[in-house]
């Protein structure tokens, strides 16, 4: 697995920084994965994020982690979701044409608040797969929408959550009948559980 590399991508309101990580073999899918709530401190260095990036690394995916609108180096102020969505639809854009033998491989990702925007952006651009992770489904004014059909989804909650309610994630869930993997005695970031979240990634690839 290489190093992490910074990059830049033109987004909506300016420029996004990103992070890539590469797979130690040849490319053959995408992940782009999206960060925690920045009001909280959120941002792509997040070790929920980067540990499902480096699970999904070693299965051959291309791995990129942005920092959306107003977080660290990225232009643009935080914008609670909404314009996070078309930031987030630019780069798979910029993706594709950068990686077209990849376009038709890709997974989009997010922890909490990213898992959040996540199920924003598949309302309008097509993935193949979304990882949705300790999921804010419940907890905006919004509720996260429902995902489309035809997306293979793995929703991953800690069974301890304090921040996300298992209750809410379960519910959202259960009205889609979309399977969720629980990790016993995980809280929202998953402390002492990250290689409890990274073997469950690995179980659904």
């Amino acid at each position: 697995m290489s190093s992490w590399e910074n990059f830049n991508i033109q987004g909506v309101v300016g420029h996004l920084s990103c992070l890539m990580l590469k797979p130690d073999i040849q490319a053959n899918k995408i992940a782009i994965l999206l960060h925690p709530n920045p009001l909280h401190g959120g941002s792509n260095r997040n070790k929920v994020v980067q540990t499902a990036a480096k699970a999904l690394c070693k299965k051959g995916f291309l791995c990129v982690l942005p920092n959306l609108r107003g977080v660290g180096e990225s232009d643009g102020e935080h914008d609670y979701g909404n314009g996070e969505t078309f930031d987030a639809i630019a780069i798979i854009n910029y993706l594709k044409n950068m990686y077209p033998d990849l376009a038709d491989n890709l997974l989009l990702g997010g922890f909490s608040f990213g898992a959040y925007v996540s199920c924003k952006v598949v309302q309008s651009v097509k993935v193949q797969n979304l990882l949705l992770i300790g999921a804010a489904v419940a907890k905006y004014k919004e509720i996260a929408p429902f995902v489309p059909d035809g997306i293979q989804t793995l929703f991953i909650h800690g069974a301890d959550d304090e921040v996300i309610p298992l209750q809410q994630a379960l519910d959202w869930c259960g009205k889609q009948n979309l399977n969720l993997i629980v990790v016993p005695q995980a809280t929202h970031f998953f402390h002492g559980k990250l290689h409890a979240l990274s073997d469950a990634i690995n179980r659904f690839l």
